[in-house]
């Protein structure tokens, strides 16, 4: 009998693909993974390559469609929503696209400035605030 091996498919993640293989071998398939360090060690080259390949026999790709039928519908975990209280409005126009991060007005204050000056080294310290990305208003 004649056992041909096929590419059964295809992984742009390494891991993804390293579990897919563990399933296989567990329930008695013979399997494995090609180009596999070349996408782990380059990952850039993984679109090059046409990523992980999983190569299996011919004869099990029944079996392997009825193992992994159910893994097709990959249930995705709910994203937590983020509280009322957390969310932090413009005092300007009112928008929540705000963050908290490095001011970029007034960004060092005084005695900073002096110090860097007199000592001859980047200035150390710098003020953060609140940043509001659709009027540009800066607050505390």
């Amino acid at each position: 009998m004649d056992d041909k091996i096929i590419v059964y498919s295809t992984f742009y993640n390494p891991i993804e693909a390293n579990i897919i293989k563990a399933k296989l071998e567990d329930a008695g398939i013979p399997c494995f993974l090609t180009d596999e360090n070349v996408a782990t060690i380059q990952p850039l080259f993984n679109q090059a390559i046409g990523g992980v390949k999983l190569n299996v026999f011919e004869k099990d790709v029944e079996q392997i469609n009825v193992l992994l039928a159910d893994d097709l519908a990959l249930e995705v975990p709910e994203i937590e929503t983020v509280q009322d209280e957390d969310i932090v409005v413009c005092e300007n126009c009112g928008s929540t696209n705000v963050s908290y991060g490095v001011a970029t007005k007034n960004k060092h204050s005084w005695w900073v400035a002096v110090l860097s000056i007199l000592l001859m080294v980047y200035p150390f310290k710098v003020n953060k605030c609140y940043h509001c990305y659709k009027c540009g208003h800066e607050f505390n």
